[in-house]
């Protein structure tokens, strides 16, 4: 029997940072740890001569999730953004990073505000909000001393600001029509005139993101997919909305960070699911680009990039598949990376720890599905197995570090980590495969890689499990009705168990999002029914583990509470942990000290430990 040295416990206590901003002067770094439990805003000094990581400040004591904090460009002054409870409806609030004050900018509780950015010149905030109505999201600026709001933007859509032009005269708009199409629009702060950069129906699913002025003001760099396979860097042109591509690639170039005078650049793409960094100095535009110095950093995962005001200092968000998630900072000038923060790892040594191989394997219709797959030291073969789906389903699985995935691996069970079809980073194509009428294409995904998993070796067949978050839920929830027979055990955490229910009860700011990826009530009522594990709950013979949020907006708590009921009726083992302070997710690590030791104890009980 394989046997962990370290508990459960151990790898849930371990901290995380993230979300990083720079002070105006450059000499603070504030960012998001949840070092109390619970997301607060910590601060660290930026300091090039210190051989280790200085001690953080803490700044926010809410007990409750901070979602990002962002430092105002010309004060020692941040706007935070938090909700309660995990309710996403985030409250905007202003701290003054010298006392520790937090200071409510909004009240309303059952409203959201999506913080868009500072001006310029620190005076004015622009922010997205449903307040109008709870279906859409208008444009709105507020006064910083006088605290007068203004409603820029008006229109039955979700309009979010993005941040300010360098000039403070307008605010650029991303305008979502689904979660895979929007529009950008530059509103003018002035006269409320709105000009659309982007076709307003391009006859595809094109996305913008990751936008930025240009040094000269001209044209905006971003990151788009439309008319390819790929997210690529691009170039529009301000005065024509001309689109040209500044840069091929066979992957997807997935973050764009400009210093904010324009003249330094930071580009990352995901190859295979690893972050490959690159940075240029674009002071002469992109055709007359020098390729600069770039720091060297383990294989893993980027972030988030934040450039300093100055553009000399870029804080990374990074972390590999053996270590927790931190910020480096790269002083360019002086050619120094540093670790800015060293999250706790609990005590356990990082050399314990598993990196995952990047396999591939065969579907029924010839394809390879990629998968990350963790083994345990030792014996590999004929091993209980956890195959773990990624939400989404515009997501995809990376090399990341899991606290739960190394727990297991730990015990001596194998873990693999598929991006089924319908997965993100491997073009558009790819993505599409599971939209709507194909949806079980991507369940049919899991049988395959329990088949591989059992020719190959790896897997005793009868000790299985599938588990998964969200959409991935959902997928635990169509595996085990679909293949019953492969399925030791299951574990649903906050996932869907009825599509009619989940689009009829999800905040209705997002279900018109959502109806794109899976059809619509009005047109797919029946076929919604039709993949409903609900509908299938009869067949489920392997027991089942549920975890949900009462509060959890985008999944409802009804989706875990029917698919419980109707085993509890039948009399097939299931187990069910219900949080009321939680959301779409079990943020607070009180709550996960709960759920996942009795989660790997449920995985023991009915796949056998090892």
């Amino acid at each position: 029997m394989t046997t962990t040295k370290y508990s459960f416990e151990h790898y849930l206590n371990m901290r995380k940072a993230y979300d990083p901003s720079f002070s105006p002067d450059g000499q603070q770094l504030s960012f998001l740890t949840d070092i109390t439990g619970v997301a607060e805003v910590w601060s660290v000094p930026v300091d090039t001569r210190a051989p280790h990581p200085l001690w953080p400040e803490q700044l926010t004591f809410r007990g409750e999730r901070i979602t990002n904090a962002v430092c105002s460009p010309t004060a020692r002054t941040l706007l935070v953004s938090g909700d309660i409870g995990g309710n996403e409806h985030t409250q905007l609030y202003e701290l003054s990073t010298g006392d520790s004050t937090l200071s409510p900018l909004t009240e309303q509780a059952r409203v959201i505000y999506s913080f868009g950015g500072w001006s310029p010149d620190g005076k004015r905030i622009t922010y997205s909000s449903n307040e109008r109505d709870v279906r859409y999201f208008d444009v709105y600026e507020r006064d910083m001393h006088s605290g007068q709001v203004s409603r820029l933007l008006t229109h039955d859509s979700a309009n979010y600001a993005y941040r300010y032009s360098p000039d403070g005269q307008h605010i650029l708009v991303s305008r979502h029509v689904s979660n895979i199409r929007n529009q950008l629009l530059l509103l003018d702060t002035t006269t409320n005139d709105v000009r659309m950069l982007t076709p307003e129906d391009d006859g595809g699913s094109a996305w913008y993101e990751c936008v930025r002025w240009s040094a000269d003001r001209r044209g905006l760099y971003l990151l788009t997919n439309r008319e390819r396979q790929f997210f690529s860097l691009a170039y529009l042109d301000l005065a024509s909305n001309e689109l040209s591509y500044l840069y091929e690639t066979t992957w997807d170039v997935e973050r764009l960070a400009v210093s904010h005078d324009g003249t330094r650049m930071a580009l990352v793409t995901n190859e295979d699911g690893y972050s490959l960094l690159a940075l240029f100095d674009v002071s002469e535009g992109w055709q007359a680009r020098k390729p600069m110095m770039t720091p060297t950093l383990p294989n893993g995962v980027i972030y988030g990039l934040t450039w300093s005001q100055d553009g000399t200092k870029l804080a990374i968000t990074f972390q590999a598949a053996d270590d927790t998630l931190d910020i480096w900072v790269w002083d360019s000038e002086n050619g120094i990376v540093w670790r800015a923060t060293r999250s706790s790892l609990a005590g356990i040594p990082p050399a314990s720890f598993a990196t995952p191989s990047l396999i591939r394997y065969p579907t029924f219709d010839g394809r390879e599905i990629p998968a990350f797959l963790y083994l345990p030291c030792g014996e590999q073969r004929a091993l209980p197995v956890v195959i773990d789906v990624h939400g989404g389903p515009e997501g995809q699985a990376r090399p990341l570090f899991s606290p739960v995935t190394q727990y297991l691996v730990a015990c001596g069970y194998a873990v693999l980590v598929p991006n089924v079809r319908g997965s993100t980073g491997y073009g558009y194509e790819y993505q599409s495969l599971d939209d709507v009428y194909l949806r079980m294409d991507s369940v049919k995904d899991l049988q395959y890689a329990t088949l591989w998993l059992c020719e190959s070796g790896i897997a005793d067949a009868q000790r299985i499990a599938v588990m998964g978050a969200s959409y991935g839920g959902f997928m635990v929830l169509a595996a085990l009705t679909t293949y019953p027979d492969l399925w030791a055990a299951g574990v649903d955490i906050v996932g869907i168990s009825n599509f009619v229910t989940f689009l009829e009860n999800t905040g209705p700011w997002r279900r018109t999002l959502r109806e794109f990826e899976y059809g619509s009530l009005e047109h797919d009522r029946e076929f919604l029914q039709h993949i409903s594990p609900l509908h299938y709950a009869d067949r489920i013979t392997a027991p089942l583990f549920v975890v949900h949020g009462a509060n959890d907006p985008r999944v409802p708590v009804g989706e875990a509470e029917q698919i419980v009921n109707a085993l509890r009726e039948r009399g097939v083992p299931v187990q069910y942990l219900r949080f009321e302070d939680e959301g779409h997710g079990i943020a607070k690590r009180t709550n996960r000290l709960t759920t996942y030791p009795a989660i790997a104890r449920f995985l023991d009980k009915h796949l056998g430990r090892p």
